[in-house]
């Protein structure tokens, strides 16, 4: 009974992260959901920029905290190991639907463009989502969303992990699912105060969490491969070819 809870509670958390998923292509491309992130009565400028800004770090704080290999190793002394990135990923889910609920909107326009210029950068705009939907499929989805962890419960199997390899986007950047973020976040025909807002402060911490916590965490898990991989590849932007000696 309690193999088949996880089972659920693991499915749960994937289909909730779709959700929020796909509910953030709308939101942030303001088109498709019913609420996004321009829409809405605009309340005082402060205000709401204090609300969104407590929104995204409470969201950067979530996802930083329970990322780490220390709190995790915490975490699995209370709860199943299998079920440890099931709660991250639905945690972090929930967050992202907290921040579509009350995001406040800031509608002054800091640009706005029409034609070919718009369609390059609405097709920019899903480009972005695609790369970082594919950049999944290219290590681990199921394991990056908990339903490896689940399954390998429910056969009684231990648990694995995924191993280091490097290709398709990954050999152009070592984290292209953030660049594909990134792409998302700026690519506006029209670009509002609040997005312009939103889109700053993510991709601040992208950089800064991917720089000091994430890249510091994969050193010590996978060791000189990762340095290897490093000196080879840049971080977030193509702007070097990939080297030999990286495998």
């Amino acid at each position: 009974m309690k193999k088949v809870l996880v089972i659920l509670y693991g499915i749960i958390a994937y289909v909730v992260f779709l959700a929020a998923f796909l509910y953030a292509v709308g939101f942030v491309g303001n088109m498709f959901v019913p609420k996004t992130i321009d829409s809405g009565e605009e309340i005082p400028i402060l205000t709401a920029l204090l609300i969104n800004v407590a929104l995204l770090s409470l969201f950067a704080l979530q996802h930083s905290v329970m990322a780490r290999p220390a709190f995790k190793k915490w975490f699995t002394q209370y709860i199943n190991p299998a079920i440890e990135r099931s709660t991250y990923v639905l945690l972090t889910s929930l967050l992202l639907l907290l921040i579509y609920w009350k995001w406040q909107p800031m509608a002054t326009i800091v640009w706005e463009t029409e034609n070919a210029a718009a369609v390059v950068l609405t097709i920019l705009f899903f480009s972005g989502w695609a790369i970082v939907f594919l950049s999944t499929f290219m290590i681990s989805h199921f394991e990056l969303f908990g339903l490896t962890q689940i399954f390998q419960n429910f056969k009684e199997q231990s648990l694995t992990y995924p191993k280091f390899q490097v290709n398709w986007f990954y050999k152009l950047v070592r984290h292209p699912i953030m660049l594909g973020f990134i792409i998302a976040f700026w690519s506006a025909p029209t670009m509002t105060t609040g997005h312009f807002l939103f889109a700053g402060v993510t991709t601040a911490y992208i950089l800064v969490a991917v720089k000091f916590l994430e890249e510091k965490d994969l050193k010590k898990l996978i060791g000189k491969d990762y340095e290897t991989y490093q000196k080879n590849v840049p971080m977030i932007l193509p702007l070097t070819k990939f080297k030999k000696g990286c495998k």
